[in-house]
């Protein structure tokens, strides 16, 4: 696809938020143990700097440190993109990789993207083909434009090939690997926190877990629920609904909790089978969803962590760029329909709700395909001129 040189140069990783961190870890290890596979440098954009979102899951994960940090921050999408650009653009330069990996679909998977095919080194794409078919969200924008761009696509599931084909990118690009957050999942379950001693420490009552229905665990933090005053009191107005039912454990995304607050709408969250923590690390979180009776979300990631789980998810959006987890998982699109939510509830309280399956590949060795792959891959492309 590109005239680049082909020697064999560090493959330069990029993560920026949290979801990219528990797709990275695997990958990082696979690579180091693949034969033949160049280095790998871990690059951190900084897009996401709050303790409890950064240091606390590279600890959880044992995710190295990074070998270059940008401390980009936060700013809005044009000015984080552009930072991101203008900061990661002398490293490549300093490093001339091999490839450059990105994952997922936050602003520093665009930025990293942009600055290696411009500078016509290979983009590898991880978690490609993804659609919600919603403009709207900045993530939509951000998948559609890096898999235009990436040399190799690799996918979590065969129905991405299909939005990839409609988009005109060659299906020899394109490799069904399955779903690196799992391997992430599976690596953790073992040594998960356990809800009670989370709730315990932060100072909640552990006894409320221990309800008859036992417990829901909500994750709630795209611009679409928590933005809007009104949308938000909504929100909150729901869960207070729900908790009446089960008690409901919340570790809150700071930029909600100060949503929140700049709403006015604290009060709202002082309801005692309502129980709202800080941000957790990844090993809480692990224990907290695999433990719960259902999942009340706006995360993708959730999406696919409580599928591999086996348990009920209530998705608070209009739509999903995970279908699979719906077809195939324990995924319900909800939205903020507050009747649909309650009835969805019953059902799980009454008779356990939506189980589904594990889709194909969700197991545990995605990494060490994708690994396998990229670096015969690497060997091929240095061969053509060496």
């Amino acid at each position: 696809m590109k005239s680049a040189d082909h020697r064999i140069g560090p493959v330069l990783c990029v993560v920026g938020a949290r979801p990219n961190y528990m797709k990275m870890a695997p990958l990082l290890r696979a690579f180091a143990a693949q034969p033949g596979m160049p280095p790998a440098l871990l690059v951190h954009t900084g897009q996401h700097y709050d303790f409890a979102l950064n240091d606390k899951l590279f600890v959880d994960l044992e995710l190295p440190a990074p070998d270059v940090n940008l401390e980009v921050g936060s700013g809005s999408h044009a000015v984080q993109t552009a930072e991101v650009m203008k900061r990661f653009e002398p490293v490549v330069d300093a490093q001339q990789p091999s490839c450059v990996v990105v994952v997922g679909d936050v602003n520093s998977t665009l930025a990293c993207s942009l600055v290696a095919a411009k500078k016509l080194v290979p983009v590898v794409h991880v978690e490609a083909g993804l659609r919600s078919f919603d403009r709207t969200m900045p993530e939509e924008i951000n998948r559609v434009l890096t898999d235009q761009i990436s040399d190799l696509l690799y996918t979590t599931e065969r129905d991405a090939h299909d939005n990839l084909a409609r988009e005109g990118i060659a299906a020899e690009r394109v490799v069904f690997v399955g779903n690196l957050m799992i391997d992430s999942l599976q690596a953790a379950l073992p040594k998960a926190v356990a809800p009670e001693e989370t709730v315990r420490r932060e100072g909640g009552d552990p006894g409320l877990l221990r309800h008859p229905k036992g417990f829901g665990v909500v994750t709630l933090h795209r611009p679409s629920n928590v933005d809007d005053p009104a949308t938000l009191r909504e929100v909150l107005g729901i869960l207070g609904e729900v908790a009446q039912r089960l008690p409901l454990v919340w570790p809150i995304h700071p930029r909600t909790r100060a949503n929140v607050e700049r709403a006015g709408l604290a009060s709202l969250l002082a309801n005692p089978r309502l129980i709202c923590l800080p941000p957790q690390g990844y090993l809480e979180m692990v224990g907290l969803m695999s433990r719960a009776t259902l999942a009340l979300t706006d995360s993708g990631g959730v999406q696919e962590e409580t599928t591999a789980l086996g348990v009920p998810c209530l998705t608070m959006r209009a739509n999903t760029e995970r279908p699979i987890t719906i077809e195939q998982g324990t995924n319900t699109l909800v939205g903020r329909d507050r009747a649909k939510i309650l009835a969805c509830v019953e059902e799980i309280l009454s008779g356990g709700g939506k189980r589904g399956r594990v889709p194909e590949y969700w197991d545990g060795r995605t990494a060490g395909r994708i690994a396998m792959h990229l670096g015969a891959w690497l060997q091929r492309r240095a061969g053509v001129t060496g």
